[in-house]
């Protein structure tokens, strides 16, 4: 199965992919989606759009993971960035995908063990579960950490699923 993760921002938004067999999850590919601060607000949700909507014609995941977004104090910054994840589940549902949802504390637990951990903590644990992926930077590893939490819970899921049938 292949997994899309996504940690939006309107600014940079961090996207990662990685293929899961079983157990095993290898890197497949990850990077930033940079929006032009100069630009309209539409025209930086135009950008997120378009290059997630690239980023799954190129790799056609199986599913897609997103991570919800920190309320921030102040609602004009909360309402923006919840316009970009926004886009972020749009898309790929629009592309009919299957789209997880991540609180952050699941996510650093799922990845670190700990719902507190730093995003230095979460980038380098993803860099112990990925070998491959080399150097990430915060944005993209937080992304392969949604990935990464998404396989695991949904591994999870699906056992519990087949015991009840059972």
């Amino acid at each position: 199965m292949r997994i899309l993760g996504i940690d939006p921002a309107l600014g940079t938004t961090g996207w990662g992919l990685i293929d899961v067999h079983g157990h095993q999850s290898t890197f497949v590919a990850g990077g930033v989606i940079r929006t032009n601060a100069k630009h309209t607000h539409p025209e930086r949700l135009k950008t997120i759009h378009d290059d997630i909507l690239e980023i799954i014609e190129t790799y056609r995941p199986d599913e897609v993971a997103v991570e919800e977004v920190f309320v921030n104090s102040n609602a004009r910054t909360s309402l923006l960035l919840g316009q970009a994840r926004g886009i972020c589940l749009l898309v790929p549902s629009l592309c009919g995908l299957t789209v997880g949802e991540y609180t952050p504390t699941a996510i650093k637990k799922a990845i670190v063990g700990t719902g507190k951990a730093t995003k230095e903590q979460v980038q380098h644990m993803v860099k112990v579960l990925l070998p491959t992926s080399g150097f990430v930077t915060l944005d993209t590893s937080d992304a392969l950490g949604v990935a990464l939490c998404h396989a695991h819970i949904s591994r999870y899921e699906k056992n519990i699923a087949k015991q009840k049938i059972s």
